[in-house]
C-alpha cells in the first residue's frame, strides 16, 4: 500500500516527483509566523513533533525522507526546489498565522522551556508547579547553535547550590544576579542588562558562560563585540540570550541598540541581495557582557544595567576549568530545579506584589521581589541591593561625561540661566584643560544639548536641575542650572544668535527625562 494511499490529488493521470512531494507535505501543518514573511511547518517524528522553516534543512531532511518511504528512491534535486516553493505559497495563503519563539515562550499564566533535545521536549512552569512535557501548546524553533537544557531534577536544595560557580562576595550582587535570572526565565521584558566589571583573573567570562548554560546554552556561549546592528539583531533573533565577551567600549550606536533589546524595539534593514527589501527585526532580550573597566558610560544604558563588581580569585580558590566544568555539569539539573521552583514562586506572588513606589524597570523590579522568597533572600534584600545599584549607575554616569563636572561646579555657584551657546562658554571656562579635550566634550551648542539631556537624569539624582524652556514673548530657548532647592529665578539678558544655533535638537519631549518636574515625556 502506498504512503500517498488516502491523499486527494486534482491532477489525474501520472504524477510527478515535485507533485509528490507537495501531496506528502499535506501530512505536515504549514503556517506563517507572526512576521507574516517565514514560512513553517510542524510535522511528527518518532512521536514527537518539530517545527521547522519551510525552507530549512530540518524540513527538506523530513520531506526527501517521506519520499523515499514512498517511492523508494530520492527525488531529484529541482523537484525538491519546485515543491518546497508551492509549500511555501501554501503556507502564505492558506495557512494560518502563529507566533515561533526560541527557548521561551508564554505569559503571566503559563511559562515554556523549550529543553532544545532530541524529544522536543520543554518544561511547563505555572504558579501550582512546573512539569515535563512533551508536545507543548506553543511553537518552538531549533536555531543553530542551540543546546540542550537538562532535564531539571525535582529538589529541596536551594539556588545557594549555584554560588560556588559564580565569583560573587557580596549578598548584594548576588541577589542582582539572581534577579537577572529571574527575569532571563520570562517571556517578556523589560530584561536588564547584565554587566560583569573585573581585572584579569576574575572568572568574568567563566561566569557568564554558566548563567547562560541555566537558561540558554549555545555551541558559542559568548561573543565578540559585534560591528554593526544587523549583527546584534541576528544574534537575538536566533538565540534567547545574547553575551558578549571582553568588550572593551560601547559605542553609541550599540548603547541605543542595548537599550532597545532591553525594554523592546524594533530595527529594520535592507535585504541582502535586494534593492527595495526590508528586513524588520523585533526582539527583546536578556543581555549580558564583561569588561575590565566601566564600559558602559551613556546614561540610558545605565540606567538599564546591572553593574556587578567580581573580586579578584586568590590563587588557593583556582581550579582546573575541567575540574570545575565537570563538577558543575552534575549540579546543573539541581540548580536548573531550583531556579524553576523559584519561578514558579515569583509567579503566584507576582499579582499580589506592590512597591510603594515604582523605579525604572518596574516591571523587572516588582518581578524580582515577588520571586526574593524563593531566592532565598530576605524581604527587602533585592531593593536594596538594586537601589544602590541605581546610585552607583548615576555615579558612573556622571564621571562618564565630560561636561558633567563643569555643570556641577556651575550650580553650586548658584541659579544660571543663558542660551546653549553662552552655556557653552560658560562651562568652557570653568572646565578644565583635560575635560575640554576629552573626546565627548560638545563642540556646538546643539551638542551641548544633546550631551545635557542624556545626563539630566542622573544630574538630577544628584540635586541638580537642567532644564529647557523656551520664552513665550521672544520665542527663544534658554537653558537653567540650579542647584533644586534654589527659588531664584534668573533673567539673563541676551544677544540674538543664529537660528538653530541654540542647542535644540527640534524635539522638546525627551524619554530619558522621565520623572523630571516641568517636563512632557514619552510614555
Amino acid at each position: 500500500m502506498s504512503f500517498l494511499d488516502g491523499l486527494t490529488v486534482n491532477r489525474p493521470g501520472k504524477m510527478s516527483a515535485a507533485e509528490i512531494l507537495v501531496a506528502l507535505a499535506q501530512r505536515a501543518t504549514v503556517f506563517r509566523a507572526a512576521d507574516g514573511d517565514t514560512a513553517y511547518a510542524t510535522f511528527e517524528v518518532n512521536g514527537h513533533r518539530e517545527t521547522w522553516p519551510v525552507r530549512s534543512k530540518g524540513f527538506r531532511r523530513w520531506l526527501v525522507g517521506q519520499y523515499y518511504r514512498s517511492e523508494g528512491k530520492p527525488p531529484g534535486a529541482q523537484a525538491v526546489i519546485d515543491a518546497l516553493g508551492v509549500i511555501e505559497a501554501r503556507a502564505q495563503y492558506d495557512g494560518a498565522v502563529h507566533p515561533v519563539h526560541v527557548r521561551l515562550a508564554g505569559d503571566d499564566k503559563a511559562i515554556y522551556i523549550d529543553l532544545a533535545n532530541d524529544a522536543w521536549q520543554a518544561i511547563e512552569v505555572t504558579a501550582s508547579g512546573w512539569r515535563l512535557v512533551s508536545d507543548p501548546p506553543v511553537k518552538f524553533r531549533r536555531a543553530r547553535g542551540m543546546l540542550p537544557l537538562p532535564v531539571p531534577l525535582p529538589t529541596r536544595i536551594g539556588v545557594h547550590a549555584l554560588r560556588p560557580f559564580v565569583n560573587v562576595d557580596s549578598d548584594e550582587q548576588w541577589a542582582l544576579i539572581l534577579a537577572w535570572l529571574m527575569a532571563a526565565l520570562r517571556p517578556s521584558g523589560p530584561y536588564p542588562v547584565l554587566a560583569l566589571l573585573g581585572e584579569q583573573g576574575t572568572a568574568k567570562s567563566t561566569t557568564q558562560e554558566v548563567l547562560r548554560a541555566l537558561i540558554d546554552p549555545n555551541v558559542a556561549p559568548l561573543r565578540a563585540e559585534p560591528m554593526d546592528v544587523r549583527d546584534v539583531m541576528i544574534a537575538a533573533s536566533n538565540s534567547w540570550c545574547i553575551a558578549f565577551d571582553n568588550v572593551s567600549d560601547i559605542e553609541p550606536w550599540l548603547s541605543d541598540c542595548l537599550c532597545r533589546l532591553a525594554t523592546g524595539g524594533g530595527f529594520s534593514t535592507r535585504e541582502l541581495y535586494s534593492d527595495g527589501d526590508e528586513m524588520i527585526f523585533v526582539a527583546q532580550r536578556p543581555v549580558m557582557l564583561n569588561g575590565i573597566d566601566a564600559i558602559i558610560s551613556r546614561a540610558d544604558l545605565l540606567d538599564r544595567a546591572l553593574i556587578i563588581d567580581l573580586p579578584r580569585i586568590p590563587d588557593h580558590r583556582r581550579r582546573e576549568r575541567q575540574t570545575f566544568w565537570r563538577t558543575f555539569e552534575a549540579e546543573r539539573p539541581v540548580i536548573v530545579g531550583a531556579l524553576l521552583n523559584a519561578l514558579v514562586g515569583a509567579m503566584r506572588r507576582y499579582p499580589d506584589v506592590t512597591l510603594a513606589s515604582l523605579p525604572r524597570m518596574a516591571d523587572f523590579a516588582t518581578w524580582a521581589v515577588a520571586a526574593e522568597p524563593g531566592l532565598e533572600l530576605e524581604q527587602g534584600t533585592f531593593m536594596r541591593a538594586y537601589l544602590a545599584n541605581r546610585d552607583a549607575a548615576h555615579d558612573l554616569a556622571l564621571e562618564a561625561s565630560s561636561i558633567a563636572a563643569a555643570v556641577r561646579a556651575l550650580a553650586d555657584r548658584g541659579p544660571w540661566q543663558g542660551t546653549a551657546a553662552e552655556l557653552l562658554e560658560e562651562l568652557a571656562r570653568i572646565a578644565d584643560d583635560a575635560a575640554k579635550r576629552a573626546k565627548g566634550w560638545p563642540a556646538t551648542p546643539r551638542a551641548l544639548g544633546a550631551a545635557l539631556r542624556r545626563v539630566a537624569p542622573n544630574l538630577w539624582h544628584i540635586g541638580i536641575e537642567v532644564a529647557f524652556e523656551r520664552q513665550a514673548r521672544t520665542g527663544r530657548r534658554l537653558v537653567t542650572v540650579k542647584r533644586r532647592d534654589s527659588t531664584v529665578t534668573i533673567v539673563t539678558t541676551v544677544t540674538p544668535e543664529p537660528p538653530g544655533d541654540d542647542g535644540d535638537n527640534g524635539d522638546d519631549q525627551h524619554p530619558s527625562l522621565s520623572g523630571l518636574p516641568g517636563w512632557v515625556t514619552e510614555g
